[in-house]
């Protein structure tokens, strides 16, 4: 009996011991690695997402060569928390800023100048422009990394452009500033992400279509524009693909291509473009993560060609 007992207490001292043991060499992945936007956070958990984009030309596919620059600073605020079982619903919301600055030939503003929020007249504009309610759902239960985010933006300013002045002949004495997009817009982001074997590499897709509808824009006599935009009446089609290489479990450099299409569903104006670029991100804390990237416009039509330059700040707690 004694042979017995001394036996069974040795073989459970083992099994505990290397079960233990092959837990804790199993690695464990940060955020940066699990929680790409096709995953959900689950039940309780509160995911909030700080990105900011800095966007500035100094060139158009409106007309040759170099033109007085223009900037375009956008803040996006996305919080979403946790909502039923298994990781498969979140809920929650998206509010956006922008700041937007133009040059003209004899009055030159720098890029940065963005963060005066000056709100000087013919010069910039800035504001709160829009929220959104939010969903973010897993379709198919077996695919846990495939998701959509399902958002409706509400405009939350009066005229898309405003302070374009013309003298007595006509003639364009201040360019119209613009802002926001003035109208509703239904956005569906679909995420798709692939991790390697080894946990190295990793490939993430997305293709967001946004459908802009409201009444139909109008200028006034300085040709501002009043009570609508340009995009309303138009589908937009962006797809993505990045590609993410991590040196170590805290770190990920990328690299990307966007395209984005903008059809025409009876506003008269459709529009490309196509973006290059790249970045890092970084686990600053088990809950903290940033992320830093840049862009270059290659290519396009009906659009200005110019740069971004982004950085956001993400914490799932």
């Amino acid at each position: 009996m004694n042979y017995f007992k001394r036996n069974t207490f040795l073989i459970v001292t083992l099994f505990a011991f290397f079960s233990g043991f092959s837990q804790d060499s199993i690695p464990q992945l940060t955020n940066i690695q699990q929680y790409t936007p096709s995953k959900l956070i689950g039940k309780g958990q509160v995911d909030i997402k700080w990105f900011n984009n800095l966007y500035t030309e100094t060139e158009s596919t409106f007309a040759e060569g170099i033109q007085p620059r223009q900037s375009f600073f956008t803040s996006t605020l996305e919080f979403y928390t946790g909502v039923g079982k298994n990781k498969r619903l979140n809920l929650g919301f998206i509010a956006r800023l922008r700041s937007n600055i133009q040059s003209s030939p004899n009055d030159d503003r720098g890029a940065l100048d963005v963060f005066n929020f000056s709100g000087e007249t013919g010069v910039a504009r800035s504001g709160l422009t829009a929220l959104a309610p939010s969903i973010k759902f897993v379709p198919f239960p077996s695919i846990s990394n495939f998701s959509i985010q399902s958002s409706f933006f509400i405009p939350l300013i009066d005229n898309e452009t405003e302070d374009g002045i013309l003298d007595a002949d006509g003639n364009r004495l201040r360019n119209s500033i613009f802002l926001e997009q003035n109208g509703f817009a239904w956005q569906n982001r679909l995420f798709y992400d692939y991790t390697f074997p080894g946990n190295k590499w990793q490939l993430f897709t997305e293709l967001t279509t946004e459908f802009n509808f409201g009444k139909a824009s109008t200028q006034d006599s300085n040709e501002n524009t009043v009570g609508g935009s340009f995009a309303n009446n138009s589908l937009n089609i962006n797809p993505g693909v990045f590609i993410s290489y991590f040196p170590s479990s805290k770190f990920t450099v990328l690299a990307l291509a966007q395209h984005s299409q903008r059809l025409d569903l009876g506003n008269n104006f459709a529009q490309d473009f196509t973006a290059l670029g790249g970045g890092a991100k970084y686990q600053l804390t088990n809950a903290l993560n940033f992320e830093v990237l840049y862009t270059n416009f290659v290519r396009g039509n009906n659009t200005g060609l110019g740069q971004t330059f982004n950085f956001g700040v993400r914490g799932i707690f």
